[in-house]
């Protein structure tokens, strides 16, 4: 047993090395330059407004700043996090409620740096540790951009997130240990393509935001990068539930089941020969990608098929009772549009053999959904790819039954994904 005085020299150890911390941050902070204006060469006011158009778009920067019902790009957008609420912030030009009293170095500090203006930390929901990678030029181009927007006189709810991830001051720490920020350089041994489409991926697009598994603090895992992630979304309804997001990496449950053509097809239309887009991925394409030019699609795909493979999560076979009673159910309510052979059909439905991503992936989450809550499609007032779109199940199944046809779906045929259990149903539903 620990006697008082053990915890004292303990405490007393412990505050010693956040003292140290915390000089090595100073140490290793970049000199921020707030008053020193940034210089853009080669392009003229409107040129560069133009392409900080692009690059804002490329960034999807409007799906996270823009509310369902607010004005563009005025925040007010709820993410929910382990760790709690956090809303996005008012980035329209307003000079009391949004950026424009910034200068142009305030907001390549927030970008590269995450860090406003009078020297608070941002929390990385605001995805710097990704942008960071965006060069000088192409931020000063978004900045002239975002001055040009309408002004909006709006301020979000105040974030909701409890002790002590309430203290910004804490986020030095965080970036000590998980952020070290980096314009992108060219790799020489690639393609002029694969690096762009690298710049794209792993900057703009902030693709890692949601592809990578994080640790307990929020901070991406490097080891399984793009391997897939899980995150909190909204669902049909406007509740809440986990996602998954797939492996987009060359591994064989991830994007090594797509040609480099049905990746930029994807991207550019939210479809492809298999499938159609469902879920928050459709404001990734509504909003962002399908305005992309198709040069820089295709550099994306080529980046994305080339990311070396992340190995599959362990997995439990099912039971032949279960995938007995899974194929059952399947044949009752799936297989008539998704064919006996879960290939699909292409007006009926997608295949669910081989090919979908989703339900190849470790985490069988975003297919739950699909089952329970119906695939929330891009344009609910637009034409459907599907004749019947898929009606939710979430009164028609039990959870046994969720489980059983899910198992059933991902381990037949082709797909070898493991099982799905009572308690992965039960957290969706």
């Amino acid at each position: 047993m620990l006697h008082r005085r053990s915890f004292v020299v303990l405490g007393l150890t412990g505050f010693a090395l956040l003292a140290v911390s915390a000089l090595v941050i100073v140490l290793r902070s970049p000199t921020l330059n707030a008053g020193i204006p940034l210089q853009a060469s080669g392009f003229t006011e409107n040129e560069l407004f133009e392409r900080g158009r692009y690059l804002v778009t490329a960034g999807n920067c409007a799906s996270c700043h823009t509310s369902v019902s607010g004005e563009f790009m005025a925040g007010g957008v709820a993410f929910k996090t382990e760790f709690g609420t956090i809303y996005s912030t008012n980035i329209t030009p307003d000079p009391e409620t949004g950026i424009g009293g910034w200068t142009d170095r305030e907001f390549l500090n927030a970008l590269r740096y995450g860090v406003r203006p009078n020297g608070e930390h941002l929390y990385p929901a605001f995805p710097y540790t990704s942008l960071a990678l965006v060069t000088d030029q192409d931020i000063l181009a978004m900045f002239a951009y975002m001055q040009r927007v309408p002004a909006v006189k709006q301020t979000p709810p105040d974030n909701s997130l409890g002790f002590p991830y309430n203290l910004r001051s804490l986020m030095a720490f965080w970036k000590f240990l998980y952020f070290k920020p980096e314009v992108y350089e060219p790799v020489a041994e690639r393609s002029a393509e694969w690096n762009r489409g690298a710049y794209l991926v792993e900057g703009l697009a902030h693709c890692s935001a949601c592809h990578t598994p994080r640790n307990r603090l929020g901070a991406k895992s490097q080891s399984q990068h793009m391997g897939g992630g899980e995150y909190l979304d909204r669902i049909p309804g406007g509740e809440y539930r986990h996602w998954s997001a797939p492996s987009l990496t060359s591994a064989g449950h991830g994007l090594d089941l797509w040609e480099h053509d049905d990746l930029s097809q994807y991207l550019l239309t939210g479809e492809n020969r298999f499938l159609q887009t469902f879920g928050p991925m459709n404001d990734v394409i509504l909003n962002s990608t399908r305005y992309l030019k198709e040069a820089d699609i295709r550099a994306m795909a080529t980046y994305l098929k080339a990311l070396p493979s992340v190995d599959k999560a362990p997995s439990t076979p099912p039971s032949a009772e279960l995938m007995g009673q899974g194929q059952t159910i399947y044949n009752l309510h799936c297989g008539t549009c998704h064919l006996p052979s879960g290939e699909g059909d292409t007006d009926m439905g997608p295949a669910l053999n081989s090919a979908s991503l989703v339900v190849q992936s470790d985490n069988p989450a975003s297919m739950i959904n699909a089952i329970l809550y119906g695939p929330q499609l891009p344009d609910p007032s637009g034409e459907s790819r599907w004749l019947e779109p898929m009606k939710p199940y979430q009164y028609l199944l039990t959870n046994e039954e969720v489980a059983a046809v899910a198992s059933f779906i991902r381990n037949s045929w082709s797909n070898d994904a493991g099982q799905v259990s009572l308690a992965q149903v039960a957290q969706q539903r």
